[in-house]
């Protein structure tokens, strides 16, 4: 949406006009005079016929549970003599909690009862309500959900609903205006307004596929997974995270465009999941320097410092020292972009990748393959079953048996709590070396405490497990 200067200078005068003509005393009938409709016979702005149409598609969704954490522990209890003599088992460090939060969601297929919202929003969740603005409950159903781009779509009973129009993310600019409509603090239906304040946000979580929108309309907890319009109606975002100190509103918020939870809400209703690949390579930010040293005129693109051996970039051509310009015939300005486009696609799908090479333009074709295999608790061995501290972290072998790989880590498991970090590489068990996710498990055997050698980025750090 391309906001028109003219319009809003008008819409500020009119609404200037009007607090000035509220501002005037209204002697004779101040008491029951209704507000004035137009000023000067034009009509006062109102955003309230478009929300009238487009509210009762945003829903709250409400969640119960259980989730796993780790309280506290007494030491006593790890103490074979003091659990001898009181015939006292040792402590497991876990228990399990109940929980209950609340959200939102848009409803973006009415026909099938289909809900776009976060899968933040209904992680965990073992019973999920939704609630419509007429004040129906539909008990819901996850069809799917996305960790790493935070989306899920939620399925209820099809009945007198009202869908949202979904818009075009890729034509949004900053200073665009927008609306934010959700259910912060659980007050239902609450609207809040701005503008675009930013595109493309990233590294607000690392381990996510992230393109946010960023916006100064108030986003509060509960707003997650509620919707983003521009002044039509149209969705152009879910709302999803705050930048805060104190957990409100401070004006920075984020929402995912709408074209990439397009992508992914496809992928849930027809699989219910999202099956990535893999190009399989490694890249970095082209900077002014690196972009001088390469005699690039503009300072963009995704510089190659890796290629995997066997994977689809390696037999598409690709080499170290290629900077990707190009995917699909969409510019690539940053890694981010490229491991974001990427993200979207499937096992199987071809990609046309620009690159430029010695300076010079080149087009390579790449098949995405799928990642290599890992080792979770769908197939070798489950992290408890490693060691009960590694619970709540999934592991994959590094290349060339370079250690066992950290792929994620659930936020208040054990693992997390002993300090471990998704990315993380595993290399030693206890003063003894550790080539691949088996090996870990085979370290860590009948061992009360493990001390981890990680390699974390350029450092090598030891991390302490109970």
């Amino acid at each position: 949406m391309n906001s028109n200067p003219l319009t809003a200078l008008r819409l500020l005068t009119l609404l200037s006009i009007a607090a000035v003509a509220a501002a005037q005393p209204q002697w004779a009938h101040a008491a029951t005079s209704p507000p004035p409709l137009a000023v000067s016979e034009t009509p006062l702005p109102s955003l309230s016929p478009m929300l009238k149409r487009i509210a009762p598609a945003v829903v709250n969704v409400a969640t119960r549970g259980t989730v796993k954490e780790r309280g506290p522990q007494n030491p006593l209890l790890d103490d074979p003599f003091f659990r001898r003599f009181f015939d006292t088992p040792p402590s497991s460090g876990t228990r399990e909690r109940p929980f209950q939060s609340a959200g939102s969601g848009v409803i973006f297929d009415a026909r099938n009862g289909y809900i776009l919202t976060n899968a933040h929003v209904v992680e965990n969740a073992s019973e999920i309500t939704v609630t419509l603005q007429d004040g129906r409950d539909l008990a819901a159903d996850v069809l799917g959900s996305d960790e790493p781009s935070d989306v899920a779509v939620l399925k209820v009973k099809p009945a007198n609903l009202t869908q949202i129009t979904l818009g075009d993310s890729s034509k949004v600019e900053v200073g665009d205006f927008v609306v934010a409509i959700g259910n912060p603090f659980g007050l239902h239906n609450t609207v809040s307004h701005g503008i675009v304040s930013g595109l493309g946000r990233s590294n607000i979580n690392t381990d996510g596929y992230e393109d946010f929108i960023q916006t100064d309309a108030s986003i509060n907890p509960g707003n997650s997974g509620g919707a983003l319009v521009n002044l039509r109606g149209e969705l152009i975002g879910i709302n999803t995270a705050i930048l805060s100190r104190t957990g409100g509103n401070i004006g920075i918020g984020f929402a995912i465009p709408v074209n990439m939870a397009r992508s992914i809400t496809d992928q849930l209703v027809k699989f219910g999941s999202v099956k990535r690949g893999l190009l399989g390579v490694s890249t970095y930010t082209v900077s002014a320097d690196i972009a001088q040293v390469y005699g690039l005129a503009n300072a963009q693109g995704a510089l190659v410092t890796q290629v995997v051996a066997g994977s689809a970039a390696e037999k598409a051509g690709i080499r170290t020292g290629d900077i990707i310009t190009g995917v699909n015939g969409v510019s690539v300005k940053t890694p981010t972009e490229l491991r974001n486009t990427v993200g979207m696609l499937r096992v199987g799908d071809k990609v046309d990748l620009e690159l430029l090479r010695d300076g010079k333009p080149q087009r390579v074709m790449a098949v995405i393959s799928a990642p290599p295999a890992t080792t979770t608790a769908s197939t070798a061995a489950k992290p408890a079953d490693i060691h009960q501290g590694l619970e709540g972290a999934s592991f994959t072998d590094a290349p060339d048996a370079g250690g066992a790989v950290v792929r994620s880590v659930d936020p208040g498991s054990p693992a997390a709590q002993a300090g471990l970090r998704a990315s993380d590489i595993i290399v030693g068990v206890n003063q003894s070396k550790v080539g691949s996710v088996q090996q870990l498990k085979e370290r860590a055997q009948s061992t009360p405490t493990l001390v981890l050698e990680v390699r974390r980025g350029n450092a090598i750090v030891l991390v302490p497990v109970h």
